[in-house]
């Protein structure tokens, strides 16, 4: 019986690099997060149809960017009217609610990560990207295995070094297994190399902000960002009890190894 096939598509959010001052955020975190959607290919067509109803609506014609939606910057200058706002934001939330995917990601705290990690590796410290690219594709690909379906990743494209280093890390863990100790991750039960090689189809696909799919992981993210500094933040709160991010099909005691992975909060 051929596996059905699942896509991941994820952006970034935040400064990658742990020693590179970030400018203050209204918001007032410091992070670094790789993160998006998960769906199936079955269901690929249904979001794009709903991402089309929702864009001809509001005529839209430029990206759905979620920090310029929330920042109510540039093309949506015209949410400053409260009343347009509100019945956007619902029309937006309906949409992100009722989309046949579930939201994943990893969340690294950036002061967390250096209060923990900078005085014993000092310039040594991992480039963030790796780490997280690392268990965000772990951790979907052991939920993808438990639907015995196969993984293909799409990535919004971001510049020739860091297009490449995605690239890279894939063929990492498909090589190699996961860049940690063994010994500390053993806990989480990691995956092997041969493990990617089975689950993860192919190499990362680049594309564009054009993607409407890209543009919902975008919309996804920042959420699932936000709930590891405030869990009552309204956004997430919503995903959450539509069953939209992976938490929310988890016990507690699976969480911690297969859920949202929220890095340095603790520190």
């Amino acid at each position: 019986m051929e596996k059905e096939e699942y896509y991941l598509y994820f952006d970034d959010s935040g400064i990658r690099f742990p020693d590179k001052q970030q400018p203050t955020r209204i918001d007032g975190i410091d992070h670094f997060a790789l993160g998006g959607i998960l769906l199936r290919k079955s269901d690929r067509d249904e979001a794009i149809k709903g991402y089309k109803k929702l864009c001809e609506k509001w005529k839209i014609t430029y990206p759905l960017r979620s920090s310029d939606v929330r920042g109510k910057r540039e093309n949506y200058s015209w949410l400053t009217d409260k009343v347009t706002h509100d019945e956007f934001f619902k029309d937006l939330n309906e949409y992100l609610c009722e989309i046949p995917v579930i939201g994943f990601a990893v969340v690294v705290n950036r002061s967390g990560y250096n209060k923990r990690y900078e005085e014993k590796y000092k310039e040594k410290r991992w480039w963030m990207c790796k780490t997280a690219f690392s268990i965000l594709v772990e951790r979907v690909s052991k939920y993808v295995a438990t639907k015995n379906g196969q993984l293909r990743i799409r990535f919004e494209e971001c510049g020739k070094k860091e297009d490449r280093a995605i690239l890279q890390y894939l063929k990492d863990l498909k090589s190699v297994g996961m860049p940690f100790d063994t010994s500390n991750s053993s806990k989480y039960g990691s995956l092997r190399a041969e493990d990617f090689r089975k689950i993860v189809k192919g190499a990362p696909e680049r594309q564009t902000k054009k993607s409407p799919l890209l543009q919902i992981a975008d919309l996804y993210l920042y959420p699932m960002v936000k709930g590891g500094y405030h869990k009552e933040y309204e956004p997430y709160k919503k995903l959450i009890s539509k069953k939209k991010l992976i938490d929310s099909h988890l016990t507690p005691e699976e969480i911690p190894s297969l859920g949202i992975k929220y890095s340095c909060f603790e520190v």
